[in-house]
């Protein structure tokens, strides 16, 4: 797209407070502070697990993998992984692409190629039912020639031919990555080309020669989240220190980042993105030629702005706040031309502006128009706007709906664009579209990887606290009976407004639906489903909104005889794998299996923990001395687990190389178990970053273990 720029939720994503009491029968939600026993505890005996790979820290992780094996890998484990490697191996899976210059570009992974392919084909091939691929870069023999475990993050290439490439690989998995420059001609990375050492952060091309780049540059260029705080200009051929300082922002700031986008004559300009919080950012244009030359030039827009990509001269704008006329959650542009005029906005033009039950789902730029998914109450359709005459028309696409629409690899250089179309029973199918002449052709099917004509997928509302319907799906086999013996994994996120959309999963419906399992997904607040007022009910002391809704929609599933305590498990990662730890500490009589992935537990030193500053904003700051800082304190997993209360037993896993949320939230909270003398499972992949996963064989063995522990808790299989 013209306006590239690394922003916050793409940096730091796929993470990812009224006190209410939630009623079943005569229980109710713990929501009262620590008691004694807990306020007790030596806590710091714990400190040594945040030393990601300290010998005492990897020592303990390795018995408690050992442990945890001896009881997981059962039977029932090997049934799965077998089952679930067939499926990422397959080569029957989509090969999503992206289009450029008449080049369909992949990465693939199977069997034989473990850690991928980026490889490329012509459209007509890519169409036909065997496709003829060109290896672009094999990054199983990259590893093996430089003896790493290189995980491919992706590439980004200058146009109008694509074939300068920034390529970047991490070691592991980790968010911290390296990036070289490729050149696609010659298949080879370019000898003296630009290369910037492994950090977090990036780079944007600004001319064939010229890249705008934010990274680590050394002492006092990160922000205390671990994000870069310094954009700079880089010329080929000068040293990445000598690089042009174009910005810096400050050490409290979740990050700097430069990006481009382009001027009426089609030329990139620069712009640099600053985050003051997760949810508060401005944009700077930095102009390089003039009397004001590299002088930033903020925008005049609000700070809860997401920039969102550039149309012909129509700059996007999402707005999370009111501004001139347009509510929280329109898309609105304005002309970057009469910006670069005068440093003014003048004409503020309406895309769209959801409804109370509507939201954006995700949106792609063409040579054409805009493409856009919109969901009502959680169900999917999309659209295609055209500017002309200052105004925006739609028109409403032809493609399924009541599932999941999501608008796939889109190019404003292009007119060929990808939307996806599934729902929790229907595989994926993927779209090609012209938006020139409109036609859409079907590019790919997922094949059906289980029976799933025999069940059913239906939506109910859950009724929290405050009375606010809780929309969640349910997914079962049509025949099921409603006698609260099934087993039920309810799976939850509620957070950074990421919404949980109905999606077609290979993985559950082999191992959990296929095997007489009920699935359910709960649409809690927290998250985007209703845009963003359904995402800031849930900040900060609002938060137990959030656990209220979950609470509500387990309630609701035990109501309507679906299922009982004994057979209800929760699973969630993350943002989600905190939700997961409230729901152990606050209602540990609701559930009987507690997966609880990649977590966030401590939220006492969460903000000291990698990338946890940046998520202040979405939390609370635990070192605010009002009540801010005590409701987080008070929430906390890790400080919230008492004796003399009946947990069931968690599965817990984390990864030593995610260098997002630290793997000493899990590892304290399993220390703190063990010293309880409470049982529990672990496990901790030494690769895989955030993701859980370097490969397919580890993401099978990883998904094997979530649901044979499952299964031996919910459905007494062993």
């Amino acid at each position: 797209m013209n306006l590239k720029i690394l922003t916050l939720l793409t940096t730091a994503s796929i993470l990812a407070l009224g006190l209410g009491a939630c009623t079943q029968g005569d229980t109710k939600t713990d929501t009262t502070p620590m008691s004694q026993d807990v306020a007790t505890v030596d806590y710091d005996s714990h400190l040594y697990l945040e030393e990601v790979e300290g010998e005492a820290a990897i020592a303990k992780v390795k018995d408690w993998n050992a442990a945890s094996a001896k009881r997981m890998e059962n039977g029932l484990y090997k049934t799965l992984y077998a089952e679930l490697l067939e499926i990422y191996n397959s080569p029957e899976k989509i090969p999503y692409v992206s289009y450029r210059n008449g080049q369909m570009h992949n990465f693939w992974r199977d069997e034989t190629n473990v850690r991928g392919l980026w490889r490329r084909t012509t459209k007509d091939s890519y169409l036909s039912d065997a496709p003829s691929w060109t290896t672009v870069l094999d990054i199983d023999t990259l590893s093996n020639d430089e003896g790493k475990n290189w995980v491919y993050k992706g590439n980004d290439c200058k146009s109008p031919d694509y074939n300068l490439c920034l390529v970047t690989l991490s070691d592991g998995g980790k968010d911290a990555a390296e990036v070289r420059e490729f050149n696609i001609a010659t298949g080879e990375f370019v000898d003296g080309g630009f290369y910037m050492p492994e950090s977090k952060g990036g780079g944007s091309w600004l001319s064939d020669d010229t890249l705008v780049i934010g990274r680590n540059f050394g002492d006092g260029t990160l922000t205390e989240s671990g994000y870069p705080m310094v954009s700079k200009l880089w010329t080929r051929g000068m040293p990445m220190s000598e690089a042009r300082e174009l910005m810096r922002g400050e050490t409290t700031d979740v990050g700097v980042w430069p990006g481009t986008f382009e001027n009426a004559s089609g030329d990139n300009e620069i712009l640099v993105t600053r985050a003051t919080t997760f949810y508060d950012t401005q944009y700077y244009w930095i102009p390089q030629t003039g009397d004001n030359a590299f002088a930033p030039m903020r925008l005049p827009v609000p700070t809860k702005v997401e920039l969102s990509g550039q149309f012909g001269d129509q700059i996007l704008l999402r707005l999370q706040e009111d501004w001139r006329g347009f509510s929280s959650g329109a898309l609105v542009t304005f002309s970057v031309t009469d910006f670069m005029a005068d440093g003014k906005i003048d004409a503020v033009h309406e895309l769209i502006t959801p409804t109370a039950s509507q939201s954006i789902g995700n949106f792609g730029i063409t040579k054409d128009g805009v493409l856009l998914s919109l969901y009502d109450n959680v169900a999917g359709s999309a659209h295609m706007f055209t500017f002309d005459n200052n105004a925006w028309a739609s028109t409403k696409l032809n493609f399924p709906e009541n599932g999941n629409v999501s608008i796939g690899s889109t190019n404003d250089k292009e007119s060929i664009a990808f939307i996806s179309s599934e729902s929790f029973l229907q595989p994926d199918t993927l779209w090609m579209i012209d938006t020139a002449s409109m036609q859409v052709t079907e590019a790919k099917t997922l094949p059906s990887w289980f029976d799933s004509n025999s069940m059913v997928a239906e939506q109910y509302f859950a009724t929290s606290t405050d009375g606010t319907k809780v929309p969640y799906f349910v997914v079962h086999d049509k025949d099921v009976v409603l006698d609260g013996t099934n087993p039920t994994l309810l799976y939850g996120y509620g957070g950074f407004e990421i919404s949980i959309n109905p999606s077609y999963s290979a993985t559950i419906g082999k191992a959990w639906l296929q095997r007489g399992g009920v699935y359910v997904v709960g649409n809690i607040r927290g998250g985007g489903e209703y845009g963003p007022a359904w995402h800031q009910a849930g900040l900060k002391t609002n938060r137990q909104v959030v656990y209220d809704d979950f609470i509500a929609v387990a309630e609701d599933l035990i109501a309507r005889d679906v299922t009982t305590p004994e057979h209800l498990g929760i699973h969630g990662r993350s943002n989600g794998g905190l939700l997961m730890g409230v729901m152990f500490t606050q209602r540990p009589d609701l559930f009987n299996a507690v997966t609880i992935g990649v977590p966030l537990l401590d939220m006492q030193r969460y903000d000291k923990l990698l990338a946890g500053a940046s998520w202040v904003g979405e939390y609370g700051d635990p070192d605010d001395t009002g009540a801010e800082g005590e409701f987080i304190r008070a929430l906390s997993p890790y400080h919230n687990l008492k004796s003399g209360v009946e947990y069931p037993e968690p599965y817990i896993y984390t990864s030593t190389k995610d260098d997002r949320v630290h793997p000493g939230h899990a590892r304290k909270f399993a220390a703190r178990l063990e010293d309880m003398g409470l049982p529990f499972y672990y496990y901790e992949n030494i690769d895989g970053g955030h993701a859980g996963a370097a490969n397919l064989k580890e993401t099978a063995h990883s998904q094997a273990l979530i649901y044979s522990y499952l299964w031996t808790k919910l459905g007494g299989d062993e």
